[in-house]
């Protein structure tokens, strides 16, 4: 069997209030539509997936220029049958079923998908339903006295009855191709909605006495579609819950699992702690036995093992060796390289550099652009001057430098290894090996000053 994918996309989403295409927000980082076009390439790898589109379409398909995917659009919203008719002349010739997933509903699983296509016979038509104690809102399966399914109603044309039967229709059908393309075209809009539901091509199979094979997801929220931010947060929640407890199996430690965010591709070694409040981003490959601190923020970085990361601390796009301790309240941005046993104290800011082995920074600092050699030790308040207005430059610190606080390093500059900056120098040269350096400039003192100054106000006073 060949299974071609057809992805339903173009709703408005109309009870988001957004001007962002329902299909594009996010859960945990990622665009829904995104999971499902995963979810189909997993499925069938040979053939692309076709996505129907219709609502602010050129987002839509920006958002997705890196997959291999068909677009077929839906210029007027007819319903979901409608939507399905406009890929037939799109449906590979090579294909022998249909497999039909919507992109508001993106948890559906490789594995529930993988099922219905296994269990479902080649002859027959596959449906996926659920069975759920509160149906509202769905389309309800009837069936006849042995059982088998006979119809789908939609709750807007249901009566009383039909409203109490619990197994719903999920929308997601596996379908031999010949017989769809010998449907769609027969359904009509007789109904409430005025719209050409799919769910009427389960009476063509019933006409034809085609079987109807059914079965049922492992979890609920494998069906749940997103129609409004509500819904998107609760899906968030249960996506998050499921990720936190599959890393916690494999020996994690998070203080609290429900204050916790992982938006991307996250790794952990054993025996790392996470506290609270803390935000994964992107790619991030966490080393065993590292300690993150609460409020922190880690995007599209690597920590070696034994790293710890203390509180309100943000770490973005940095490579960090062993035994490094970060923060509080330090900000490493993009290009950050730390070796092993450093230390990058309180209100320090790293861009674009190197830091040495056994290097501290530990306070209010700002590092950018610049190579630390080894067991460097930079003083509080030390700013490189990396930016001239027009260009970037680079400043180069040798092994066993001492910086001392309150310095400005103005780049382009190397300092070589042995050397000493006083406190409050301005380096503007290059320093050689073992040299100190330190401005000429001499404290000047007025003594009797206060007591000057006082008198003089007291004067004013009196005019």
């Amino acid at each position: 069997m060949t299974i071609q994918t057809v992805i339903l996309a173009a709703g408005q989403g109309k009870r988001m209030h957004s001007n962002v295409p329902k299909v594009l927000h996010t859960l945990a980082g990622k665009p829904l539509l995104e999971y499902v076009i995963d979810t189909a390439l997993t499925v069938s790898p040979d053939l692309s997936p076709i996505i129907v589109h219709g609502h602010q379409s050129e987002l839509v398909r920006h958002a997705f220029t890196h997959y291999p995917i068909q677009w077929v659009e839906q210029k007027e919203q007819q319903g979901t049958g409608h939507a399905l008719l406009q890929t037939l002349p799109q449906l590979a010739s090579a294909a022998t079923h249909v497999l039909i997933l919507y992109g508001d509903v993106p948890l559906i699983s490789t594995t529930t998908l993988q099922r219905l296509i296994d269990t479902t016979p080649t002859a027959a038509l596959g449906i996926l339903t659920a069975t759920l104690n509160t149906p509202e809102g769905y389309g309800r399966i009837k069936r006849d006295a042995q059982n088998r399914i006979m119809s789908i109603v939609e709750e807007k044309d249901a009566d009383e009855k039909d409203r109490l039967i619990k197994e719903i229709n999920t929308g997601i059908y596996y379908v031999p191709i010949q017989q769809l393309k010998r449907w769609l075209p027969l359904l009509n809009n007789q109904n409430q909605q005025k719209e050409y539901y799919l769910t009427d091509i389960i009476l063509q199979a019933v006409a034809e006495e085609m079987p109807i094979h059914a079965i049922q997801p492992d979890m609920r929220e494998e069906i749940s579609g997103v129609n409004d931010r509500s819904q998107l947060a609760s899906l968030e929640r249960f996506y998050q819950s499921q990720r936190i407890m599959h890393f916690m199996q494999q020996g994690v430690t998070f203080y609290d699992p429900a204050r916790v965010d992982i938006r991307g591709e996250v790794s952990f070694g054993r025996d790392v702690t996470v506290d609270i409040n803390v935000i994964f981003e992107g790619q991030v490959k966490i080393g065993k036995g590292c300690v993150i601190g609460p409020n922190t923020i880690i995007r599209n970085t690597i920590l070696g093992e034994h790293v710890e990361i203390k509180a309100n601390s943000v770490i973005d796009g940095a490579e960090i060796a062993a035994h490094v301790i970060v923060g509080p309240f330090a900000r490493l941005r993009p290009g950050t390289i730390i070796a092993a046993h450093a230390h990058v104290g309180n209100f320090v800011e790293i861009k674009n550099s190197v830091i040495g082995e056994k290097t501290k920074i530990n306070h209010l600092s700002y590092v950018g652009d610049s190579e630390l050699g080894r067991s460097v030790n930079i003083g509080a308040g030390t700013i490189t001057c990396n930016y001239d207005g027009f260009n970037k430059h680079k400043t180069i610190i040798g092994d066993h430098v001492q910086v001392g606080s309150d310095t400005t390093l103005i780049a382009p500059l190397v300092i070589e290894e042995n050397a000493y900056i006083a406190t409050a120098t301005t380096v503007r040269k290059n320093v050689p090996a073992g040299a100190l350096v330190f401005n000429t400039r001499d404290q000047q003192v007025r003594e009797g000053w206060r007591e000057a100054y006082d008198k003089k106000q007291e004067k004013k006073c009196v005019k």
